[in-house]
């Protein structure tokens, strides 16, 4: 009992996570995701880029005319399946977390300066966010990416821009809330500057529902990118994402169903898996919130 009860609120959170077996279990597999997409230069069998008519179109290893050396087949261009898609993962998996992040660092400290600071700050930064949720998430990162053009660099951009006002509402909430604490009137009666308290006092308290949203996001983020690239507006070949994939399959779905099948596949089972992960998170930083 008292081993359990010198332990910190963070240490108790993760042991319920690691309790939580499914949820920890698709976190466990996120990971491994993570590693094949780092590792996809040594893992995928072939380049991704490497096209033969061929083998347009030919089929999956377990099908008539299948060949191991293609275990999931070939596409319209005779470019392996299975390559694109371990090389597909580090596009589609690292515009999440790299999106997610950074909208996360820019949210959270604008979110606490809001909260704290109040006045002018909090107004201009609330009617920002205000506004932008006011756009239809898709609709604002279609018409955002036709004004600037398909690319990398724009559609992280295009996504960070919606994804910052999430971690911005948590972080103003939670904000609001944690400046009434005891702990912070006493660093103001210590005469510790604005930002030493925002610093070392908020920030630190607040760190859990903020991370805990973010993951939720990530599988947002990841099917956002995946809708645009579908539509021609993400990303561009030679690189692989798996929305491309998708599209590349849609015009060859009657002859060549595995084309679009497979990254359709991994899209669903990365969002299930993060949408998994992030619930558990959820529950074990907030017991409060299991029904």
């Amino acid at each position: 009992m008292s081993a359990s009860l010198a332990l910190s609120p963070g240490t108790l959170a993760l042991r319920r996570f690691r309790r939580d077996w499914v949820s920890f279990g698709c976190l466990a597999f996120l990971v491994i995701v993570a590693l094949v997409a780092i590792g996809a230069p040594w893992i995928a069998p072939h380049d991704p880029a490497d096209a033969d008519l061929l083998r347009r179109l030919q089929p999956p290893v377990w099908t008539d005319g299948g060949d191991w050396s293609y275990p999931l087949g070939c596409d319209g261009l005779g470019r392996d399946v299975l390559s694109r898609l371990i090389f597909g993962a580090r596009i589609s998996l690292g515009i999440g977390i790299f999106v997610v992040s950074l909208a996360t660092v820019i949210g959270a400290s604008a979110g606490v300066l809001a909260g704290f600071a109040r006045g002018i700050p909090d107004a201009i930064l609330s009617r920002i966010a205000d506004v932008l949720l006011g756009f239809p998430y898709l609709v604002f990162a279609i018409g955002l990416m036709g004004m600037m053009g398909p690319g990398l660099s724009n559609i992280v951009l295009t996504l960070v821009l919606k994804e910052w006002v999430v971690a911005f509402r948590v972080a103003r909430g939670e904000t609001l809330a944690a400046r009434r604490q005891d702990y912070v009137e006493a660093a103001r009666a210590l005469g510790c500057p604005r930002g030493r308290i925002m610093r070392d006092e908020i920030m630190p308290n607040i760190l859990s529902p903020v991370l805990v949203v973010a993951t939720v996001r990530m599988a947002g983020v990841i099917i956002m990118e995946a809708s645009l690239s579908f539509l021609g507006l993400g990303v561009q070949p030679p690189a692989v994402s798996w929305g491309g994939m998708v599209a590349d399959g849609r015009d060859v779905l009657a002859d060549g169903w595995w084309v679009a099948t497979f990254p359709g596949l991994a899209i669903m089972l990365v969002v299930i898996a993060a949408n998994l992960a992030s619930q558990g998170l959820r529950e074990a930083f907030d017991p409060k919130s299991r029904r």
